[in-house]
């Protein structure tokens, strides 16, 4: 019970010293406020940008052309083969006839459509098909070659097809955004930190009177310490309340403004709101506790050294 009435204490201390040094403590709830709002904005542009990766990832398709003379039973052998490649998603793999195909041609171009009608099935340039998409998009060149070395790929594949040269710059160029991005997210969190809790040390500094009184009437380090460190507590959450608000009410208004996705394509796709901007706030959240409190630390702790 002592020991509740205690901690019960530290709190309300913790409170009393944000509001009597309101002019302080708003200086650091400001500087904490206006740092998570750059942080969020990066954060958001970077889950973003590596959501769209993801999506170009997933749409990248290997087509397998089949000879004229394979026969059905090789077919489903082929379609039994590819699944059991292990970075070939097996939901993915899809067989179109050139038949098929060359309904998609005529339907696609009004051009080329009076040309289709004129093929039959012996004079129909095109071929059969298998397609299919890979669960690890850098593996695709060594899943290319292992569909080259199936039992019946030298007898009846004509040809493997998917953008190689294509492929392997979007595969550099994901890679350099994804570690930019999380490079900019560190260094900007890092700025953050130090910002605020350079704020808070000053705030804390302009009270080393206060902390120098508490030791001449017998105060212990730690109950000194402990209503600071609360304060800091006190002053992350309430500067935090902004750029949470923003993010869960901006972010989603942002999100119905565009429909969901930039530009009107479907590589471009937004990130879900639910429960992106939940996850984004905690982020911010803890980051504003975390360095309040450890800001609000080490300044105590300066000036409690003799």
């Amino acid at each position: 019970m002592r020991g509740f009435r205690t901690v019960s204490r530290y709190f309300r201390d913790a409170l009393h010293g944000v509001f009597r040094n309101f002019s302080l403590s708003l200086a650091s709830i400001l500087c904490i406020t206006i740092t998570l709002l750059v942080v969020a904005v990066s954060l958001i542009l970077s889950s973003n940008v590596e959501h769209f990766s993801d999506s170009i990832r997933k749409d990248v398709t290997v087509v397998v052309f089949l000879k004229n003379d394979t026969t059905s039973e090789e077919v489903e052998k082929i379609k039994s083969e590819l699944i059991s490649i292990e970075n070939i998603e097996r939901s993915s793999i899809e067989f179109k006839s050139k038949t098929d195909s060359a309904q998609e041609l005529k339907e696609g171009n009004d051009i080329f459509s009076a040309t289709v009608d004129t093929w039959t099935d012996d004079t129909n340039p095109l071929l059969d098909s298998y397609m299919f998409k890979v669960k690890d998009i850098e593996k695709i060149d060594d899943t290319v070659k292992q569909v080259k070395e199936l039992s019946l790929a030298k007898d009846k594949i004509n040809n493997i097809n998917y953008g190689e040269d294509i492929v392997h710059q979007l595969i550099i160029v994901f890679n350099t955004v994804e570690k930019v991005c999380v490079a900019a997210v560190i260094a900007l969190i890092l700025v953050t930190s130090f910002l605020i809790a350079n704020t808070i040390k000053l705030a804390i500094y302009s009270r080393k009177r206060e902390i120098e009184i508490m030791r001449l009437v017998g105060a212990s380090n730690m109950s000194i310490k402990i209503p600071f460190v609360l304060e800091g507590l006190f002053i992350g959450i309430l500067g935090s309340i902004v750029p949470i608000l923003v993010t869960v009410f901006g972010y989603g208004s942002l999100f119905d403004f565009f429909n969901g996705k930039l530009f009107g394509s479907s590589l471009a796709m937004l990130v879900e709101p639910m429960p992106f901007v939940y996850e984004i706030s905690s982020i911010l959240i803890v980051i504003g506790i975390v360095v309040g409190m450890i800001g609000s630390y080490f300044a105590v702790r300066k000036h409690l050294k003799i």
